[in-house]
């Protein structure tokens, strides 16, 4: 099988190409180059936000804060009046958070203020309560305040004009919050991302029923179903599919007439039965079927049409291992992100890993503190790729170099910790 079309005039130029056996930043950085542009544009209600993506710049409507306001609960006053301190001051009114004082003070005088109230014309320095001495209608104040103290002004947060969110934001809790403080209703966003999304074998049971002799319950669509909605995209659910290929090609066609992006699990590894690889010869194009790690060797990227496809293996762990590595950040791409760096640092183990040298190997790992509060990360225990409880056990993925063998105790890994 090999590729065609656009892919073999990049794929041409790359001296190190094997689809057998891609390394894993190879295949990070060919998937890269073949990602779309981003998706048409739409209005919707702020409520709406969470998980879109901007797609336009947003620029503040107005200063942050508006006004010059108080950062603290105390007294407003001249800092020229201050200049003979300690002295006493003459308290000339109150001002409260959407109460202000609306005077304006005199030589000697100063408004009792609370933290968010707009301050008061002639007010240069507000004393915190704690640094005066209240003596009925005055207050008495030491030395050592300077002019501007505990006053927040207009504009220092954000300048009027200013770009707020830049265009491939994603929309979380933080985003809809700031939106909402400079007065937005509705926001420009890209359309969701469409990914159609498919399990492969005549093995599969869907649960909710007695589990048959010879059938295993189909988990991995659901599991990617829930990585899929943490992402925001419109999942279009094709179901499990036979183990046949018109059942499979009509399918995939069904899927890229449909969708941006096409998810399989299972049906590209090298059984007889396995023909997502074959019929992506035949009605797409295809970068690699294999990638050097473990789990997920069994990995497919290419095109069916206008639709991005992603083969991942059968096994559970392997699903969530490539789906984490590689379609996770390539979707970011399709939705218009910048896909997030996930931070990687280096840790003792508290034991020893085994390891055999020739592909990169993502253990899963339970990162916790020992005696002395030191961070140190210790495997799930047994690392098969069907045992999808240790993923849930996990907190992060064990980083192993293609070179590395085996790791004793005490010896510094690469941990990845799992994004919430």
């Amino acid at each position: 099988m090999e590729p065609q079309g656009y892919f073999m005039s990049v794929l041409a130029a790359l001296d190190d190409y094997d689809p057998n056996s891609m390394p894993v930043e190879q295949a990070r950085l060919l998937i890269r180059k073949f990602l779309a542009a981003p998706l048409e544009q739409e209005s919707i209600n702020l409520s709406d936000a969470l998980r879109r993506t901007l797609a336009e710049d947003v620029l503040s409507p107005m200063n942050v804060p508006p006004h010059d306001y108080s950062a603290m609960d105390g007294y407003a006053m001249r800092h020229a009046d201050l200049e003979n301190a300690p002295c006493k001051l003459k308290i000339a009114g109150s001002a409260f958070a959407g109460h202000a004082y609306t005077g304006r003070i005199g030589e000697g005088e100063c408004v009792r203020i609370m933290t968010g109230s707009l301050i008061s014309g002639g007010c240069d320095c507000v004393v915190m309560q704690e640094d005066v001495k209240v003596d009925g209608a005055t207050v008495e104040i030491a030395g050592g305040h300077r002019p501007g103290e505990n006053i927040r002004l207009a504009g220092e947060d954000i300048a009027c004009g200013a770009t707020v969110l830049a265009r491939g934001q994603a929309i979380r809790p933080a985003e809809m919050g700031l939106l909402a403080s400079l007065g937005f209703s509705r926001i420009a966003v890209y359309r969701k991302l469409k990914v159609a999304l498919l399990s492969t074998g005549d093995e599969l049971q869907q649960p909710g029923s007695p589990l048959a002799a010879g059938r295993i319950y189909d988990s991995n669509r659901y599991t990617l179903m829930g990585m899929l909605g943490e992402l925001g995209v419109e999942v279009i659910d094709m179901g499990a599919v036979r183990d046949d290929r018109p059942s499979l090609k009509a399918a995939l066609l069904d899927a890229a007439g449909q969708a941006d992006a096409i998810i399989s699990s299972g049906g590209v590894s090298v059984g007889e039965a396995d023909y997502v690889k074959q019929l992506l010869d035949e009605i797409g194009e295809v970068v690699f079927w294999k990638i050097a790690m473990k789990p997920g060797k069994p990995l497919a990227y290419g095109k069916i049409g206008a639709s991005h496809f992603f083969g991942l293996p059968g096994n559970p762990v392997a699903v969530m291992v490539t789906f984490q590595q590689f379609v996770r950040d390539a979707l970011c791409v399709l939705m218009g992100q910048q896909p997030r760096p996930v931070p990687e640092f280096q840790v003792a183990s508290a034991e020893r890993i085994r390891k055999i040298p020739g592909r990169t190997e993502f253990q899963r790992g339970i990162l916790s503190h020992d005696e002395n509060g030191r961070l140190i990360v210790r495997t799930t225990g047994g690392q098969g790729s069907g045992i999808l409880s240790s993923m849930s056990k996990a907190n992060c993925f064990i980083v192993l170099p293609a070179a590395q063998g085996n790791v004793e105790a005490g010896s510094v890994v690469q941990v990845q910790p799992f994004l919430l």
